[in-house]
């Protein structure tokens, strides 16, 4: 990773889009660097296993899988931050074999300084925008939270529309269901 003055691109883009999102008109600098997009994606996000519960949630084409994720984070009511990954086009399964693997894009804080070793097909949720994973109206990809607990939802493009001047993004625009817990308590 190539470092600035002591800091990975990485820290750097972490600090800027702080310091965008606490005073976005005395730091401009972190907006001037994105490319607007044009675009808002709807997402219907549901539990897989359970179709009663889900969530519409919108967001700029120019806003990341991170982003994303912590939208998804909160629509469902989580308190206690886990590693997650989406997978495009969808987790495989045992049928498929390990032949067919989907794209990974992880939480920045399980990807460190690349090595030789690392999967090709991972990638950085942080750095990678909407717009560029070219996604069309009906599809469908995973997403998983907390690898221990295994929370997998299922997402599905419902809309790609041209951004709304009048809404703030990303947002739920929709809840159907209660959120599960995310710890449920033991049966004991």
């Amino acid at each position: 990773m190539k470092r600035s003055a002591g800091f990975t691109r990485l820290e750097i883009d972490i600090v800027d889009r702080a310091l965008y999102r606490s005073k976005p008109n005395l730091y401009p600098y972190y907006h001037m660097r994105q490319k607007q997009s044009s675009k808002q994606y709807l997402f219907k996000v549901k539990l897989k296993g359970n179709r009663r519960i889900w969530r519409l949630v919108v967001l700029r084409g120019d806003q990341t899988l991170n982003d994303l994720h912590e939208t998804i984070y909160l629509a469902f009511d989580r308190y206690d931050e886990h590693l997650y990954s989406f997978y495009f086009p969808k987790a495989p399964t045992r049928q498929q074999g390990f032949d067919s693997q989907p794209k990974e894009y992880t939480s920045p804080n399980s990807i460190g300084e690349r090595s030789y070793f690392d999967d090709p097909k991972r990638f950085n949720a942080a750095r990678t925008r909407l717009d560029g994973l070219h996604l069309t109206v009906g599809q469908t990809f995973e997403y998983l939270f907390d690898y221990g607990d295994m929370w997998w939802h299922e997402l599905k493009v419902v809309g790609i529309e041209p951004i709304d001047p009048k809404s703030k993004l990303p947002m739920i625009a929709e809840r159907h269901g209660e959120s599960p817990q995310q710890y449920p308590p033991n049966d004991e």
